[in-house]
């Protein structure tokens, strides 16, 4: 058994945490996972918990899914790495068609990465040497939601600035033009679900107006801003955003990262609304979360634009060393596999249902403003006038006493849970997370 002290103490004196203040930390039993399967977490203490948030959001088909595994032992004896640049491999090229097929229409090119941040650094590479190359060089801007993220790297951080954590970063990133988001919880517009009219696209048409002339692309997570404090918005804003992007010439790059392969209960969130995007961003589930592989993919007609013409060489000279890894890429077949093949979202169906109609008993209790759901995702905001952030960190550490692991967005707590989660294990987390916000 691994020595839980001595882990404690070479954590923290060598380990750097995302996300997370140095302070939260030192002198906190927080828990050194050892192993996993199906949607709980052991540490090495022996105490086991239930993944509220699929560890990051990532792993949608629970941990250590048999199909995948078996993916994986199978391909480590056959390939471990080959470059793409020039030459390919087999599971490269079957992945490639494999989400060609399954994505919305006329997606027809994929360019892989290895995580989320670097699959939307390449979409809005993409989508500035597309418009330089045709004919619309002064197209260097970029349109997102406020409160948006889009990950961390220098180009997303531009489309996803965040004062309070990137405010040392502005000097060297392009910032985005920026619209009022979608916010159900709290309406720009003052509507009510029941009377929602997507008023709020306003602010993007009035932007867009204003600027259109200098914009290349607008990005969005499509139907719910997720790192925002999940925000969950009506497709038909979806749909109004590819009419105007359409009318005005601008590409719309839809990053799927989080809410794709079945998270809002269809395979892309995209579906919802029944449109297609420019350019999609692919990750974390794309493997089920066991291997680091992200996708960027796009229509023919932006992949036509970076040939040859004449003198002018239009390659897109972008690239990782490990893009497109073999090993990734037979674990992402097979999350392909499993899709079509076991039936997740028809089982999971129930499932969603199940975690619906327990937010909506839970945004009953005194204290929350509001809860909503979408597939198999759902968010409870806590009113200020009861403690916000405060007490949904409070209920965070009260839920992990009782073998539940989530990890509040500011004053909004979610459930994120595998798409394999079963209607028992739901009901034990919806009960351990009822106990916490009580506590």
């Amino acid at each position: 058994m691994n020595d839980d002290r001595a882990l404690r103490a070479a954590d923290l004196a060598h380990l750097w945490h995302p996300f997370t203040r140095a302070s939260a930390l030192a002198g906190a039993e927080f828990p050194i996972i050892e192993r996993a399967e199906g949607v709980y977490l052991h540490d090495v203490r022996g105490r086991s918990y239930l993944d509220g948030i699929s560890s990051w959001w990532c792993v949608n088909l629970g941990h250590r899914p048999p199909r995948i595994m078996a993916a994986i032992r199978a391909q480590l004896d056959v390939l471990d790495q080959s470059i793409l640049g020039g030459m390919s491999h087999v599971n490269a090229v079957k992945l490639a068609e494999r989400l060609s097929e399954l994505a919305p229409p006329g997606l027809s090119r994929v360019l892989f990465a290895s995580d989320g941040a670097s699959a939307v650094e390449a979409a809005l590479k993409i989508a500035l040497q597309y418009q330089a190359q045709s004919g619309a060089p002064e197209r260097t801007r970029f349109v997102a939601l406020r409160d948006a993220y889009h990950g961390d790297t220098l180009g997303a951080l531009g489309v996803g600035f965040v004062e309070r954590f990137h405010r040392c970063f502005a000097p060297v990133t392009k910032a985005a033009l920026k619209a009022a988001s979608p916010h159900c919880f709290h309406c720009p517009c003052g509507a009510r679900p029941e009377t929602c009219r997507t008023e709020c696209f306003a602010s993007m048409e009035k932007v867009v107006a204003e600027h259109h002339a200098s914009i290349a692309a607008v990005i969005i997570e499509p139907m719910c801003q997720g790192a925002a404090g999940m925000r969950i918005y009506p497709a038909e804003y979806l749909r109004k955003l590819r009419r105007m992007c359409d009318e005005r010439g601008l590409l719309l790059i839809a990053d799927e990262i989080a809410v794709g392969f079945g998270r809002t209960g269809r395979l892309f969130a995209c579906e919802h609304a029944g449109i297609a995007p420019d350019i999609m961003c692919l990750g974390k589930a794309l493997t089920g979360g066991v291997l680091p592989l992200s996708a960027t993919l796009v229509t023919e007609a932006i992949y036509s634009a970076f040939g040859e013409d004449g003198d002018r060489d239009g390659t897109f000279y972008h690239g990782h060393t490990t893009c497109g890894s073999p090993i990734g890429a037979a674990a992402a077949l097979a999350v392909c596999d499993a899709f079509a093949e076991d039936e997740v979202l028809a089982k999971a169906a129930p499932v969603m249902a199940a975690l619906a109609r327990g937010f909506e008993r839970l945004a009953r209790l005194p204290g929350i403003h509001r809860a909503a759901t979408l597939g198999m995702a759902s968010a409870l905001e806590i009113a200020d006038s009861a403690g916000g952030a405060a007490r949904a960190q409070a209920c965070a550490a009260a839920a992990l006493d009782r073998g539940l692991f989530i990890r509040p967005l500011g004053n909004v707590l979610y459930l994120w849970p595998p798409l394999t989660t079963t209607e028992d294990e739901l009901a034990r987390m919806l009960e351990r997370l009822e106990e916490a916000l009580r506590a």
